[in-house]
């Protein structure tokens, strides 16, 4: 065998993991808490060892070459094994047993959360998970729940956050609605198609016109305020709207509309009581969960 794949470091298998899972060099040293010029390094090196081109660069990110491909399934098999190993050490059956409570958002425990959910119960059978989904700040200070995904940085006290990166946002519309009205060619016939907007959320407008479209709430033809709803109207057709450009992407119906628009990404955080966080139960949850929700950032 090969005396280089022998001694390949785990570290430079972990990071290939996640630089694919991630797509680009910053969001995975977020993910393993290092710095960009660190993974691109390690990258290079493992690139070294194996004599092989593991991804393709280009403007918009990372994509794993056929060779990185085929090496990527037995990767993350060695990641998987790992993790037993690390549930074995803490003891699992003593430590992981019990209840965690997450609260997010309903459009992120609708569309996110339960994947990743699914995935730690099968790991951690004895594992109880309460999942609450509220657009409302559920006071992690009182232990209304134990972690938290959110798309702002709280500013309590005592709560630890990270940062996982900014879900890139898009304009789409169904395939349906675009044969009816026809597909826009121009930022004119875009402006005359139906929009879903928001009911009593500002957001979507002040964004507009920061943008130079001048809008009111009367100018959107559909409102509602529940992201999850919203999502759901412009799936069914009732117009022009703003989604996760990765959770937009798993429903073929959907188009976008003039990808080259530069859009603000919604940043996604995690947060949990210092008190909490380094707890076996909890640091683990912590973990699959940031695992989990980094493919829809960038």
């Amino acid at each position: 065998m090969d005396k280089s794949l022998t001694s390949l470091d785990w570290t430079l298998i972990e990071t290939f993991v996640t630089v694919a899972d991630t797509g680009s060099f910053s969001a995975a040293a977020r993910a393993l808490r290092s710095s960009q010029p660190t993974v691109s390094r390690q990258i290079r090196q493992m690139e070294d060892a194996l004599s092989l081109t593991l991804f393709d660069r280009h403007s918009k990110g990372l994509t794993l070459t056929s060779e990185g491909a085929a090496l990527l399934g037995p990767a993350q098999a060695m990641r998987e094994a790992a993790r037993q190993i690390e549930l074995t050490a803490a003891g699992r059956a003593s430590d992981m047993a019990g209840t965690v409570r997450i609260t997010a958002s309903v459009f992120t425990a609708h569309h996110l959360l339960p994947p990743i959910i699914a995935k730690l119960r099968r790991e951690v059978p004895e594992l109880k998970i309460e999942l609450a989904p509220s657009d409302a700040s559920d006071n992690l200070l009182f232990r209304e729940a134990d972690i938290a995904v959110r798309m702002y940085r709280t500013e309590q006290l005592d709560i630890v956050t990270q940062h996982l990166g900014d879900a890139p946002l898009g304009v789409y519309a169904s395939r349906a609605y675009l044969d009816h009205v026809g597909h826009p060619k121009s930022m004119e016939d875009l402006s005359k198609l139906d929009f879903v907007g928001y009911d009593r959320s500002e957001l979507i407008i002040r964004g507009m016109r920061q943008a130079g479209w001048d809008v009111d709430r009367d100018w959107f033809s559909t409102r509602c305020d529940l992201h999850s709803v919203y999502f759901e109207l412009v799936l069914a057709g009732c117009g022009v709207g703003f989604a996760q450009c990765n959770v937009a992407k798993r429903y073929p119906d959907l188009v976008r509309l003039f990808p080259e628009m530069p859009l603000p990404g919604l940043p996604l955080w995690l947060a949990a009581h210092q008190s909490l966080r380094k707890s076996p139960r909890i640091a683990l949850i912590w973990d699959r969960l940031r695992d989990g929700l980094l493919p829809f950032v960038s």
